[in-house]
């Protein structure tokens, strides 16, 4: 207990936070859906660290690839310049999933950079600088990406933010008018997570498509949370079956490890090579390390056709979550939202649940609902027993 506490007091004066109440569980280790803290009590994790473990904790195929790796070679270089096996490989594999003709990918480090770089990407293939997003997004938080986060609360103390961004409401095809040929690019995510998970209605990502098609703005799919399986296909563009321009990844992307990137064809991508070369730079962008773990976790979640079971997983919870207290459940597969439109009570739930040792939050921009978004390898028998332990807390409260 001793050193329990003395680490909690360091963790407090030394590691920089994000809010006056941090969670502050002390973690001892993590396997499958689970995590254990230092006296070993279990935790579900029901938000697979939100949106990152897909593949579970410390899946043994992933972490062997990990420790392989680094027994091999670290960072080498700067990125872009050696040619390094477990990039080219998972690049390779990568393509051979991501919907046509999306085949180039430049690997950064998370979904921040990510969008960042596609933004650049895109002011600099069509030259111009009008850039489009949506109320209730989120797309990271550094300076660039911060300036087309649909949230005006984050992004009011940190002005000035980039000009000419424009926000329009999401699944308003009225609003599509305001894209025009002064358009670089529309940066959407597919799904709004931090939203409440708001899914597109029927028709508007195509009448979005056929908008950008017809005045040469680049379509930017944010897929940091979506990816990977989470909605029951590799990808939401493959759910909805709209093909952007531009796909940004990251979070469940490297298995565990840090990793994200930015896709495009080949044509778009090389606008990055000249005038100026270097374009984009990172150093540890498509770190060996991660791209090998990101290899084993695409091979883990092929091999199980774990994306093609969401569905039914997703079923099996909106089935056994049938109470008085919720009013509706949003989302795509398992990304979902359980409303209960009272921040009081989604709070009190969300405190009783950790106490029975189930790990949920609320969205950045929707205080009323919670998440239900857990490791893809989840089975039937624990569906049964989380959905009972909510079921509890959701009648003590």
């Amino acid at each position: 207990m001793g050193n329990a506490i003395s680490r909690r007091q360091l963790f407090l004066q030394h590691v920089a936070q994000t809010s006056l109440a941090p969670m502050g569980m002390d973690a001892g280790h993590a396997e499958g859906i689970y995590i254990y803290d230092t006296e070993g009590k279990r935790y579900v994790d029901l938000i697979a660290g939100v949106a990152v473990s897909n593949v579970g904790h410390c899946h043994p195929e992933v972490v062997a690839a990990v420790q392989a790796q680094a027994a091999r070679y670290m960072h080498l270089m700067v990125y872009g310049e050696y040619i390094q096996q477990p990039q080219t490989d998972y690049a390779q594999a990568l393509a051979g999933i991501l919907p046509p003709p999306l085949d180039c990918i430049y690997f950064v480090n998370s979904g921040s950079e990510a969008n960042e770089g596609a933004l650049k990407l895109a002011k600099r293939f069509t030259g111009r600088t009008e850039t489009i997003a949506f109320k209730n997004a989120y797309h990271g938080s550094t300076q660039g990406v911060l300036s087309v986060m649909g949230d005006e609360i984050f992004r009011n103390a940190f002005r000035p933010l980039l000009p000419d961004v424009r926000h329009l409401a999401f699944n308003s095809v009225d609003d599509l008018r305001h894209i025009t040929c002064r358009t670089a690019a529309v940066l959407i995510e597919p799904v709004q997570g931090e939203a409440g998970v708001v899914t597109p209605q029927a028709g508007y990502l195509q009448a979005l498509r056929e908008r950008c098609s017809q005045t040469g703005a680049l379509l930017i799919f944010d897929e940091v949370q979506t990816g990977f399986g989470r909605t029951g296909q590799w990808f939401a563009a493959l759910r909805y079956g709209v093909t952007p321009d531009i796909m940004t990844l990251a979070k469940a992307m490297g298995g565990g490890m840090p990793l994200g990137a930015f896709v495009a064809p080949r044509e778009i991508m090389n606008a990055l090579q000249s005038r100026p070369a270097l374009g984009h730079i990172t150093t540890f962008g498509g770190h060996p390390v991660s791209c090998a773990a990101a290899l084993a976790a695409l091979n883990v979640l092929r091999k199980g056709n774990l994306p093609a079971a969401v569905a039914e997983k997703a079923a099996l919870f909106r089935r056994l979550l049938a109470h008085e207290a919720i009013k509706e459940i949003r989302g795509e597969g398992l990304m979902l939202a359980v409303e209960l439109g009272d921040a009081r009570r989604l709070q009190q739930v969300v405190s009783g649940l950790w106490d029975e040792g189930v790990i949920t939050e609320w969205f950045l921009f929707c205080n009323t609902a919670f998440r239900v978004a857990p490791p893809l390898i989840i089975t039937e028998e624990e569906i049964r027993e989380i959905c009972a332990v909510l079921v509890k807390v959701l009648n003590n409260c």
